[in-house]
């Protein structure tokens, strides 16, 4: 001590030094509390509720509409078109999952997966672009990058390229995105998204009904009239308004109701790679087109996917992403990928059940 100077005041912050600092215990205790709640445990079955379904008698380990959970989980049951059960790899090669188990739900309407997420029967959903600005404040989602293209794909029997360039300038994408997607994902006339090559502003996404009356009115009657389809239900109700919006431009399009036989497919086609060249190679291999010369650069890239479109056999509409809503209970994550894949075994439950 100086001098001449009184000792500093201690207990006047902490009280007297016999007094435990109650306030300070009371925090650290919470603090205790809080992390023990809410930090990685063993334990609990992950159950996940999705759209798709895959029909195939053995257990699909990739592919539309199951996703890959190897190798940090193997599958241990599987029920075509209901239900899989996978299973923690104590081997995994990035250590074990903190999940016991994950338990997928196949086939499962949008609306009831939304119930089962609110009452507790599932963690883990699908929310599809037309819900995903409707849910509840402070839900939890996880998003990945626009990597599901929405496109027109065109079969043999619309050979006249007039009659493919008039639906492609008919089609009102942006009262489709306004309305129908209500807003989610992006307007597009390019097969890569934007993310990834660069250059998709590029290919032209506006609707021109003058020029596609034109085109339309110069071509034979009979090329006039063709059928749409679509695989998934859910895109039903865009292939009516683009039935619509084809009538408007002297076009007769009514929906078949098997996407095989129709004469133009309204499909999702699913990006799996963020190698642009290998992403478009993927693409034009889907959809039966001639597969794009070497691309090294953006250039090439570019003249690549631009000849795949010339003669409009496939009409690319939307990009989309993947919208996952997750309930409070799910910690970690998030447990998707920017392209979509699964990635599970770094999340887990609070309050696992064992």
């Amino acid at each position: 001590m100086v001098h001449g100077q009184a000792a500093p005041r201690w207990r006047s912050l902490a009280g007297p030094l016999h007094r435990p600092a109650v306030p300070l215990l009371l925090l650290c205790a919470l603090s205790i509390t809080a992390s023990a709640a809410t930090r990685p445990r063993y334990g609990g079955t992950l159950r996940v509720e999705i759209h798709a379904s895959t029909e195939t008698a053995d257990p699909p380990q990739l592919g539309p509409g199951m996703p890959d959970l190897a190798p940090a989980f193997s599958i241990t049951r599987w029920e075509a078109g209901r239900r899989a059960a996978y299973a923690a790899d104590e081997n995994a090669p990035g250590g074990r999952p903190f999940l016991d188990a994950v338990e997928v739900e196949l086939a499962r309407p949008p609306r009831d997966q939304a119930i089962d997420l609110d009452v507790g029967k599932a963690e883990m959903i699908e929310i599809p672009p037309s819900e995903a600005r409707r849910q509840p404040a402070g839900r939890r989602t996880w998003v990945s990058q626009p990597v599901r293209v929405l496109l027109l794909d065109f079969g043999a029997r619309v050979d006249d390229s007039r009659a493919r360039e008039a639906l492609a300038l008919a089609v009102d994408r942006t009262a489709i995105f306004n309305v129908l997607l209500q807003r989610q994902g992006e307007i597009s006339g390019a097969l890569l998204p934007q993310w990834l090559s660069g250059y998709a502003f590029v290919f032209n996404a506006a609707s021109d009904a003058a020029k596609a009356r034109e085109l339309a009115a110069a071509v034979p009657a009979a090329a006039r009239s063709f059928s749409i389809g679509v695989e998934d239900a859910a895109l039903r109700p865009i292939a009516e308004r683009i039935a619509l919006n084809a009538r408007d431009a002297g076009l007769a399009i009514s929906l078949a109701p098997q996407a095989g036989a129709a004469d133009v497919r309204l499909i999702e086609v699913r990006i799996a790679t963020a190698d642009p060249a290998r992403a478009l190679a993927a693409i034009a291999a889907t959809l039966d087109l001639a597969a794009p010369l070497r691309a090294d650069t953006p250039d090439a890239l570019y003249n690549a996917e631009r000849n795949l479109l010339e003669g409009f056999r496939v009409v690319p509409l939307f990009h989309l992403a993947d919208v996952y809503g997750v309930a409070a209970r799910v910690k970690g994550g998030p447990g998707i990928s920017p392209l979509g894949e699964w990635r599970l075994e770094n999340v887990w439950l609070e309050g696992g059940r064992p």
